[in-house]
């Protein structure tokens, strides 16, 4: 490592950690008072996206009664002489006869006077009649029986997956006003990071420079491979250098290491000689203490984030799911991210004044979480076994039984939870 060391002249007494709560609260906070601007765009683009205004339909769903089966459109009570065919697509001339009938294919505009449908294969025909009874049931989809013109379908903030896009084409949009995805950078901070091969002589391998571009993602982040950089050199220069170029271009940077006022530790400096804000400068959680999230706001009124996240690698998730994921709800103007609960399968210690964020496995079928093994701070095995940390509030412990609140770990974009 390098022996240049950051300035220490001018250091204050660094303020309380901030509880992991409140923490959350305010970081959402402010990134929905940054929220991304809404732009219009097509249907086809706009996956991962979210919606900056309600969805409402243009028209009612259906927009005319549609044949929910094949057979034969009828009036009166039959039999009935066939007087044309209505196909998918078509619109078609009254009925305005008395037991006459039209033959109607699934999903075709069921013509006026029509009084029941008769399923193709409850019919016969004979001697240029159909015969059949049709069911008490309509076998017809009345106009607005799934929306009303105008009747909202989706609030704005929710997250557009192809479900939504294809619920958003059959009420007759071409465009949405969404919420960009945001633009995400990761710099990878230590000398003593190797980024190919086995760790040795001292360097550990970077595993947070591959992995944490695939959890940003996970959270709606747009994260190209040149967005990625390091390890960056440990002096204060070049520290400032890549922050200033990630910022060019980025909504939001993520730092590894370099959290905390070390000898070489060059993060408080450099977002100093930015000019940054701390939104939350080190977080009351075990793992993951050495949190922060700061602000940097342009003339222009342009407002960008920096998430510092710790070296060790556990502690760096903890921080991503902490600050990073309610910071990102905010920013595309989603909802804060609700947490569910599980029951304890196994007895998780609590960590003091501290709330303790502890790795866990779900067995959603009988909604319990059980602790899993390999949780240190530097570990990842554990981290790559579980489904979410189990949150053990401060002065507490978990006991079997105990209800706890669980932040899953995040899904692929458009991807639900089973």
């Amino acid at each position: 490592m390098s022996t240049e060391t950051a300035p220490t002249a001018d250091r204050v007494a660094a303020p309380p950690p901030a509880g992991w709560e409140e923490a959350r609260s305010r970081v959402y906070a402010v990134g929905l008072a940054a929220a991304l601007p809404a732009v219009a765009r097509p249907l086809a683009d706009i996956d991962g996206f979210t919606l900056a205004e309600p969805l409402t339909t243009r028209t009612d769903l259906p927009a005319f009664p549609t044949s929910s089966v094949d057979g034969w459109a009828v009036r009166g009570a039959g039999p009935w002489r066939v007087v044309g065919r209505v196909l998918a697509g078509s619109t078609p001339a009254p009925l305005t006869e008395a037991d006459t009938t039209v033959e109607i294919a699934t999903g075709a505009m069921v013509p006026e006077g029509a009084t029941a449908v008769l399923r193709v294969e409850e019919s016969t025909t004979a001697d240029g009649l159909v015969r059949g009874t049709p069911r008490e049931t309509p076998e017809w989809r009345q106009p607005g029986e799934e929306a009303y013109a105008g009747e909202e379908l989706l609030p704005a903030g929710t997250p557009v997956d192809p479900a939504v896009i294809g619920l958003a084409a059959s009420c007759g949009h071409d465009t949405l006003r969404v919420r960009r995805a945001p633009r995400a950078a990761l710099l990878v901070f230590g000398d003593e990071l190797l980024t190919a091969g086995p760790p040795a002589a001292g360097r550990v391998r970077d595993a947070l420079g591959p992995a944490v571009p695939a959890w940003l993602r996970r959270y709606g982040c747009q994260v190209r491979q040149s967005d990625v950089v390091g390890p960056v050199a440990d002096t204060l220069p070049a520290h400032v250098a890549a922050l200033r170029s990630a910022l060019a271009s980025a909504d939001l940077v993520c730092t590894t290491g370099g959290t905390m006022n070390g000898p070489v530790d060059h993060l408080h400096p450099t977002l100093e000689a930015l000019g940054a804000d701390y939104v939350v400068n080190t977080v009351a959680v075990r793992p993951g203490f050495p949190m922060l999230l700061a602000r940097l706001a342009d003339p222009d009124g342009r407002i960008r984030f920096v998430a510092g996240l710790p070296g060790n690698p556990q502690s760096a998730i903890v921080a991503l799911v902490s600050l990073v994921a309610p910071l990102l709800a905010g920013l595309q103007g989603r909802s804060m991210p609700v947490l569910p609960q599980a029951t304890l399968a196994e007895a998780v210690p609590g960590r003091g004044d501290h709330t303790h964020l502890a790795l866990v496995r779900l067995d959603r079928a009988a909604g319990t979480a059980s602790p899993v093994r390999h949780v240190g701070s530097a570990m990842l095995r554990g981290l790559a076994g579980a489904d979410g940390f189990a949150v053990i509030r401060p002065g507490t412990r978990g006991e079997p039984g105990d209800r706890v609140p669980i932040v899953p770990l995040p899904l692929l974009p458009g991807e639900r939870a089973s």
